[in-house]
């Protein structure tokens, strides 16, 4: 019988174990694994969104404008709401991409006073781009995992993501 392959969290816990054997540090087990791990997408993400010129939060933006659906439009209320952030950052946001020519502004036709963030041809084929190659990263990233390992390890992290989003 193979032995499971140590990582960094297991020098870990076995470190804090010794130092403080009063303590139940088994939730490191998998919230240190997770917050690990996501540093790691960080870092992978980004660099698989400079490979197309952009930036982490103009990948959300984008992103959110082409999940709407055609004509890939949305205000910049349901834009903040999509990638949670304020709505004078989401303004800059939303500035800075438009003189990318990612992004027009133009007038909301059925509420006057307000308007539509729409996805530019430049932007969709960016946008596009960019998701294409991030999941093929993370399809390489999860090939260790079987199907069955990948949907159950996908519903424990919902189980435990669920009340953050509600």
């Amino acid at each position: 019988m193979t032995e499971d392959p140590q990582d960094e969290v297991d020098r870990l816990v076995r470190a804090w174990r010794e130092e403080r054997p009063d303590l139940d540090v088994e939730p490191l087990q998998v919230l240190s694994r997770v917050s690990r791990l996501a540093r790691h997408l960080d870092r992978a993400r980004r660099a698989a969104f400079a490979e197309h010129d952009l930036e982490p939060w103009e990948f959300d933006v984008l992103t959110a404008l082409r999940r709407a659906g055609k004509p890939y439009e949305l205000s910049p209320g349901s834009l903040l709401r999509a990638t949670l952030v304020t709505s004078g950052t989401m303004t800059n946001r939303i500035d800075r991409l438009a003189q990318a020519g990612l992004v027009v502004r133009r007038p909301d036709p059925e509420d006057r006073r307000g308007v539509l963030v729409t996805l530019t041809e430049a932007g969709q084929a960016r946008v596009d781009a960019a998701f294409s190659d991030l999941l093929r990263w993370e399809r390489e990233l999860l090939s260790s995992l079987g199907a069955v390992d990948q949907r159950t390890l996908a519903a424990l992290l919902r189980t435990l993501l669920t009340p953050f989003d509600s």
